[in-house]
């Protein structure tokens, strides 16, 4: 083990040598181990036994833009994580007021979250992308059902009546504090996106995403 997760598991959790752990990949690799080694800075471990953890078959992302206060990300991160979301990507908008990303920093808290949670799937966090290049990755374009989350005035879905098939694929966009512009609305229409309502009061973008992620992965 790296030194940060030996310390863990040494003076945090008081393992012993000969006790069982269980640790994971992030990629679906649950392995059970006994601890071999019980040194605070390089803790080793011998694997027992593998299994692969199950996972749902539609892939949910969820685009949301940064936040000025990146402690309102970062708490969207965590529950995005515990809830199950897949992928996560950053949004830069026109309206975006900040743009600085410590990915070392947001992948520690998703590895944290997936731990806490009991999980054995990280979610994909991608690095930041400008708003309009989004609709030019091949991966969004191929995806089967896709939403655009906003207050703008006009007439929109419930996301919980959009969602009616959860092995498809799906993403859905959620914009900054000031909201995503008209112009950002009709990029998204034009390519195919639905235009959803998440309930009847006006949310935070991080409350948003942690609402979003509920209603596409647990219905």
């Amino acid at each position: 083990m790296d030194e940060d997760t030996s310390r863990h598991i040494v003076q945090v959790l008081r393992m012993k040598k000969g006790e069982k752990i269980n640790l994971t990949d992030g990629k679906g690799n649950l392995l059970t181990c006994a601890i071999s080694e019980d040194h605070k800075k390089h803790c080793a471990v011998s694997v027992e036994s593998r299994m692969q953890g199950s996972k749902s078959k539609g892939n949910v992302a969820i685009g949301i833009s940064l936040l000025k206060n990146a402690n309102r990300f970062e708490w969207f991160l965590e529950k995005a994580t515990e809830i199950g979301i897949d992928e996560i990507i950053p949004l830069i908008c026109e309206r975006t007021e900040k743009e600085k990303f410590r990915h070392d920093r947001m992948q520690t808290i998703l590895v944290s979250a997936m731990i806490q949670s009991q999980q054995c799937w990280l979610p994909v966090l991608h690095e930041p992308i400008a708003y309009e290049l989004l609709f030019r990755q091949e991966e969004v374009a191929n995806v089967s059902k896709k939403f655009i989350a906003h207050c703008a005035e006009g007439e929109k879905i419930n996301l919980a009546d959009g969602v009616k098939e959860s092995q498809l694929s799906q993403i859905l966009l959620i914009g900054p504090e000031g909201d995503f512009t008209i112009e950002e609305i009709e990029l998204a229409l034009r390519h195919h996106f639905i235009l959803v309502a998440l309930g009847q009061t006006r949310l935070r973008t991080e409350t948003a995403g942690v609402v979003a992620a509920a209603i596409l992965k647990i219905g």
